[in-house]
């Protein structure tokens, strides 16, 4: 893999919005790493991606150990020599819960992935765009529209995707002396499992439950395409995609 084609990371692959940003990326003619939990999950992603099927890796990691973040990054270099493009989209929630309710264990279990997680594979990436030669690369964060405006009784995810802002902006400053250039895509309303319960309702500001609309999650795989493909002398610093018609604009 070392010597064909531009090299991309995508965590979180197995399902949802980092499925659909891996299978654009080979369809780009992108080497793939694929990243997640379970292995299964993996493969399935790959299956899935036809011809191009070929041209992906699979490392199943834990985003939270660091350990296997490590071992990742090693995989990495042995087996394709470079990374010229990290999606670092690793992610989960918790159920809708109000503020005062919420336990030290679900605080957790959210921050270790979407914060913690997010910091130790950038960590990696950022560390081997720096030192390989040529050297340099591009780290796309998953934001969320919630990086902007928090949904009610989603404290957790709330704090850790204002967080990610702060990491983008942290890494898109440092890395300019190594050639790295640093984006975050917020994301509103992509169709996956887990925004299915918003064609049922989902809580909102005026304490309402309402339906909203949703939108194709392959038009977020096309985004990560196109950032990705800038040359190193562009970036866009903050992409909003979302459903054209969810209650974003005006919440609250």
């Amino acid at each position: 893999m070392a010597d064909a084609g531009r090299i991309a990371l995508v965590t979180g692959a197995g399902s949802g919005v980092g499925r659909s940003a891996a299978l654009a990326l080979l369809g780009a003619g992108y080497r793939v790493v694929l990243a997640g939990r379970r292995a299964d999950a993996l493969a399935e992603t790959v299956a899935l991606g036809g011809a191009a099927a070929d041209h992906a890796l699979t490392v199943p990691t834990d985003v939270t150990e660091e350990a296997a973040v490590d071992a990742l990054y090693a995989t990495i270099k042995d087996r394709c020599g470079r990374l010229d493009v990290l999606f670092n989209n690793a992610g989960g929630n918790t159920p809708s819960t109000d503020f005062g309710d919420l336990t030290w264990q679900q605080w957790q279990s959210v921050l270790s992935v979407n914060l913690n997680g997010a910091f130790l594979i950038a960590r990696g990436a950022y560390r081997m765009m720096r030192d390989q030669s040529p050297r340099g690369g591009r780290i796309i964060n998953n934001g969320s529209i919630s990086a902007h405006v928090p949904r009610p009784g989603a404290g957790p995810y709330n704090a850790s995707k204002h967080a990610i802002t702060g990491l983008t902006r942290t890494i898109s400053l440092d890395g300019r002396k190594h050639d790295i250039a640093c984006g975050q895509i917020d994301i509103g309303n992509a169709a996956t499992p887990m925004t299915a319960r918003m064609a049922k309702g989902v809580p909102q500001a005026n304490g309402t439950l309402a339906p909203e609309p949703t939108m194709d999650v392959d038009d977020v795989g096309r985004a990560i395409v196109f950032m990705a493909g800038l040359s190193l002398d562009s970036n866009v610093q903050f992409m909003t995609i979302m459903a054209t018609k969810m209650p974003f604009i005006g919440r609250g």
